[in-house]
């Protein structure tokens, strides 16, 4: 789950072209264009350019269906037949076929190898050109594997031809006089051997076995062997090596998909036998999740095999389905009867048999994969247990009922809720839950829709919360309202408050629909269709609008009033997030005219309490809520003109919380501003000053003023910060003649000096501070410049901020200097920067003043060409928020060379960022300039050079220079450097790896070293000495003191060679490949080095020598 992550809140900071988009297409209307592709296949193979252009065509044709696959269907035989026409022509050259076998890949990736299966050819006469295929294929090749998926795909359905086997053997002898292999055998050989390559290949294998296995003459004949094979196969492997996952990942792919067929054979004991070498396989401690996953699936689809292949009778059986039936609940009462009638008798009637003991052990090993760390595994043990409850009689079903509300105890972590949920779910929507266990069922549900667990700096849970929704969806469509009737009220309050007070959008979004769900299913809920109106889908999208505003409206329902307050004092109000136990206290504030008296008479007295106690958090929200209740209960009471019954409170309240205050309220005010460094960063944030402003009036003396602009020079920062605001929050009356002297206070926090150089925040809260005092005292050209903004200090203002503009203080939070620059933003590298807001100002501010006509604004560099790249018309309607349409117009100034510069140092930020959508967007805007420029090699030279200034620039700048790392990365990856890569030692390239190698130099920084081997990586296409360069900082990272670093490498390395084959001699590629794979690096460095050493004497790259005395470094050796 995604514990800490945020959302955001405000629509304005939405990006509709994002959010919204989603494939609505009528029909496939490229079969022209796809056409033609196919049949230009025997004109392009030769050429790799132009057959990487048709392959990428068809790929991006191809992708746009992937969420509408069916509209394919209708034109997948004629795309077929084609692809096979060339297959099948013995004129073909390889090259050709291989293609051909690529395209029928790409278009079952995306219709479905299922659906695609039935259109492959399956006749007799089919059955031996594609055994006769499989001679050619080289399963080591890694450039053909599709060829062999495809062929395996389709000799599984070939080899279903409805005759025996034996009779297409017949008698004849080889060419050397021997017998030779029937076809039986040989179908086998070639499953077999597939099972267990490490490409996709094996997943086509294991569906070969599936169907293979299940001829009668097959299954007679071969089983037996074939399921020894592979259960001895799978007990000699380990899944602690990539060799060994590898096999058994094959293996199991294959017993999962025939173990359906054990019950039909003579064999009786073979699914004991399979269960048996699981237990003994011990996948459950295996950290590979696709293991775990086809051991559950193995195990469940065993237990079946031992159970009577027949529908429960004793299972629960909802009658009436209709929507208008279920709103008129009171004509659903004699059917609901009926219904339990009808099941009482069956129930009665049911058949005993004895239970084998291994369904007991298949049981426990799927409850203990209920529990497993992955989603996927626990996915597939709940739907285990509800196939195999639906067998079972109704005492053994009601028992793993019972052994199921085990995992909800609050011993057991999130992942057993979890799972347990969505085993829950499963019984539920297969009528395994019977109406007698709801009442044991409902208040585990209840508490799994409110699970939340801190971890750290974050919390566990959202996934439960999920899967609790999910139950409360099934149990909707399971059960006739009548069963469900005595829980109502706690379901729909329940649904209700995790739609509008969860802090995930995907948890709210699940309440939503399940509370949908059981509003059209049962009919019962109170209010419902109303509650539905305000609270679908998109409107719980928004956690602001959730908290302050649907919930009001729901609360006005009395069914559901009181359990809202409750949640969010019980639950909200001491939330682990500073953010929503503020939204919540801001609720019980919208909440009070609903209930003043409850708000009066229980929550406050209890929140009395809370406010002193230990726990920070809930103090914190104690506080607020009282504040907030409070405040709201003054203004009804006002309304009312009843304001001494709130007083009463008010004083109460103040005599809990400041009993301890010695000197009053302005004591408070100022241990509270020079407290700040104690305050969260978070809380630092949101101060506003607000809570004293009005006491100015009557407590803010004149003195003051002079003791606080002298604590602006205090030496802790934060300080700093809290007198910034204070002055910026001071009212007009007391600023009057005492302008110019705060100005002057000010000017000393903004300017950057030796001493508090790292005091970025200071200096961004006294920008904030003269913004603000500014805004107070207005403007008047000729005024006295101790009282207004005049042309006497405007200057002096403006240089105070303007200077921010230089502040790119950083510090562990990224950075903090981003305030400072927002106030003046007008360049155009801070409108290339990723920060959604900060880019906006800045864009807004560029166009301003581009566009200021009174007077117009001289001297702006390439007018023409920016009035250009950004119309006037679009001044207004350009979305500088959007990433989307906020790159793809800035990176047009990389092409003006006075813009160049600054347009990439704010690019390589956003490039090289963490933000899904700015990387996205960025990236592909800067590869669309870098192809209009790729055949231009003056442009080329020049947008290189200034490359290479920006890394000199910012070398060991980690704000730069580990994002430029990235964008470097994916710029090689992208190929926007193949002009150079023909050239020789091309100077580009020498200059990149000399500072490539500065950059991490005696660095321990991981995620730089790993962006540097990326980049290594893909500076191995530049030619020359630079390939041995390239090899041998990349061997001398594979010795690297780091672990995770040794393996990076190896693995990039790996990857490396796939793509770029021609680094290294044919002969000796499967060597290094499988050193590179099959080192366990993690271990000690002398033995990592010595299996270094011998791949740099295969590769022929001089070997690092390790000097005697060292000195700590990145490597920790020194080399000659």
């Amino acid at each position: 789950m995604n514990g800490d992550g945020s959302e955001q809140e405000e629509d304005r900071c939405q990006e509709p072209d994002v959010i919204a988009t989603g494939n609505i297409l009528e029909s496939f209307t490229e079969s022209q264009e796809i056409r033609g592709l196919i049949n230009s296949l025997k004109g392009v193979y030769g050429n790799l350019g132009t057959r990487e252009v048709t392959i990428e065509k068809f790929i991006v044709i191809m992708d746009k269906y992937q969420e509408q696959p069916h509209l394919l269907d209708s034109h997948l035989e004629w795309m077929m037949h084609l692809l096979l026409d060339v297959v099948r022509d013995n004129r073909s050259p390889s090259p050709l076929v291989h293609l051909a076998f690529k395209f029928l890949y790409i278009i079952t990736k995306v219709r479905g190898y299922k659906i695609f299966l039935r259109l492959f050819p399956h006749e007799v006469a089919d059955l031996q050109p594609v055994l006769d295929m499989f001679a050619d294929q080289n399963p080591k090749d890694y450039e053909t594997w599709e060829t062999r998926y495809m062929l395996l795909l389709w000799l599984s359905m070939t080899c279903l031809i409805p005759f025996d086997l034996a009779r297409l053997d017949g008698n004849i002898l080889s060419e050397e006089g021997r017998t030779r292999m029937p076809i039986m055998d040989r179908i086998l050989k070639v499953a077999k051997s597939y099972l267990v390559v490490s490409d996709k290949s094996r997943d086509a294998a294991a569906v070969l076995v599936s169907r293979f296995i299940t001829r009668p003459d097959v299954k007679q004949k071969r089983m037996a062997d074939f399921l020894d094979w592979a259960l001895s196969t799978l007990s000699k492997s380990s899944f602690q090596t990539m060799e060994g996952t590898i096999v058994m990942d094959g293996m199991l792919q294959a017993l999962v998909n025939t173990v359906d067929t054990i019950k039909d054979n003579p064999w009786k004991l073979m699914p004991s036998t399979v269960l048996e070498c699981l237990d003994n396989c011990k996948l459950s401690e295996s950290n590979q999740t696709l293991l775990r996953k086809l051991g559950v699936k193995l195990v469940q689809r065993l237990g079946l095999t031992f159970l009577k292949p027949k529908v429960a009778k004793w299972r629960y059986q909802r009658g009436c389905r209709s929507l208008a039936a279920n709103l008129q609940f009171s004509a659903q009462v004699p059917v609901a009867q009926n219904l339990v009638a009808a099941a009482v008798t069956a129930a009665a009637d049911e058949e005993e048999y004895d239970i084998p003991g291994e369904v007991e052990n298949v049981i426990e090993q799927l409850l203990i994969g209920l529990k497993d760390k992955d989603t996927i595994v626990r996915w597939s043990a709940a739907k285990g247990i509800g196939r195999i409850t639906g067998r079972l009689p109704k005492e053994l079903a009601d028992d793993v009922v019972g052994s199921l509300l085990d995992c909800f105890s609050f011993q057991e972590t999130d992942n057993s809720w979890h799972g347990g949920c969505l085993a829950l779910a499963e019984l539920g929507r297969r009528g395994l839950l019977l109406p007698s266990r709801i009442a044991d069922v409902v208040p585990v549900i209840l508490k799994a829709l409110t699970y939340d667990e801190k971890r750290g700096a974050c919390s566990v849970g959202s996934n439960v919360r999920d899967a609790a929704c999910y139950v409360c969806w099934a149990f909707a469509r399971a059960y006739d309202p009548l069963e469900l009737k005595p829980f109502v009220n706690q379901i729909s309050s329940a649904l209700v408050i995790a739609a509008v007070f969860d802090r995930d959008i995907n948890c709210r979004r699940a309440a939503s629909a399940a509370f949908q769900e059981n509003v059209g299913r049962q009919g019962t809920f109170p209010h419902g269709i109303d509650i539905l109106t305000a609270s679908d889908y998109f409107a719980v999208g928004n956690r602001v609008n959730c908290f302050l505003n649907i919930s009001v409206y729901i609360a006005s329902f009395p069914e559901y009033t009181q359990s809202m307050i409750d949640h969010l004092v019980n639950m909200k109000i001491n939330h682990w997030d500073g953010v929503i136990r503020e939204l919540s206290t801001k609720a019980l504030h919208n909440l009070t005219p609903q209930v003043p008296e409850y708000m009066t008479n229980v929550v406050l007295p209890r929140l009395l309490p809370l406010s002193v106690g230990t726990d920070l958090h809930t103090r914190h929200g104690a506080i607020l809520a009282c504040a907030e209740i409070t405040h709201a209960l003054y203004k009804l009471a006002a309304e009312n003109n009843r304001c001494q019954y709130t007083q009463d409170y008010v004083t109460k309240i103040i005599l809990n919380i400041f009993s301890t205050i010695p000197d009053g309220w302005q004591w408070l005010i100022n241990d509270s501003l020079r407290s700040l460094p104690l305050v969260s960063s978070t809380a630092r944030q949101q101060i506003k000053v607000h809570s004293w402003v009005p006491l100015c009036n009557c407590l803010f003396l004149g003195e003051l003023l002079q003791q606080y602009i002298s604590e602006l020079q205090n030496t802790e920062e934060m300080i700093r910060c809290g007198f910034s605001l204070a002055l910026g929050a001071l009212p007009r009356f007391l600023l009057k003649g005492k302008l110019q002297q705060v100005l002057e206070g000010l000017k000393k926090v903004i300017c950057i000096s030796h001493k508090d150089v790292s005091f970025a925040e200071s200096r961004r809260d006294g920008l904030k501070a003269t913004a603000k005092v500014c805004q107070t005292v207005g403007v008047k050209r000729d005024g006295p410049q101790d009282e207004f903004v005049c042309k006497d200090n405007v200057i002096q203002i403006y240089m105070m901020l303007l200077n921010g503009m230089s502040d790119y203080t950083t510090d562990s939070r990224g950075d903090v200097g981003a305030c400072c620059k927002q106030i003046m933003c007008c360049v155009a590298q801070q409108s290339a920067e990723k920060i959604d807001r900060f880019r906006a100002h800045a864009g807004s501010v560029f166009l301003a003043l581009l566009n200021f006509d009174n007077p117009p604004i001289p001297y702006i560099p390439h007018r023409e060409e920016l009035e250009r790249i950004f119309p006037r018309s679009e001044a207004v309607t350009l979305n500088w928020n959007a990433p989307s349409q906020a790159f793809p117009r800035i990176t047009q100034l990389l092409g003006l060379p006075t813009y160049q510069y600054y347009v990439l140092l704010g690019l390589t930020v956003s490039v090289g960022g963490l933000t899904e959508t700015t990387v996205r967007y960025s990236a592909q805007s800067l590869f669309d300039y870098m192809k209009k420029i790729q055949n231009n090699l003056d442009a080329m030279n020049n947008f290189c050079e200034t490359l290479l200034r920006v890394f000199e620039d910012n070398l060991l700048n980690d704000r730069v220079s580990v994002p430029l790392l990235k964008m470097l990365d994916q710029m090689l990856a992208n190929g926007c450097f193949d002009i150079f890569t023909t050239e020789e030692n091309h100077p580009f390239s020498l200059k990149l790896l000399t500072l490539c190698k500065e950059e991490i130099k005696k660095s321990k920084d991981i995620q730089k070293l790993r962006s540097s081997i990326a980049v290594f990586c893909g500076m191995i296409q530049f030619q020359g000495d630079m390939r041995e360069k390239v090899l041998f900082q990349l061997l001398l990272l594979l010795c690297h003191p780091f672990p995770v670093i040794r393996k990076t490498t190896a693995s990039q390395v790996y990857e490396m060679l796939i793509t770029y084959s021609d680094i290294v001699d044919p002969d000796i590629l499967d060597v290094v490949m499988t050193v590179l794979s099959d080192t366990n690096w993690d271990a000690e460095l002398p033995v990592v080095r010595e299996k270094r050493n011998y791949l740099c004497d295969l590769m022929k790259v001089p070997k690092p020598q390790l000097v005697s005395k060292v000195e700590c470094g990145v490597f920790a050796v020194e080399f000659s």
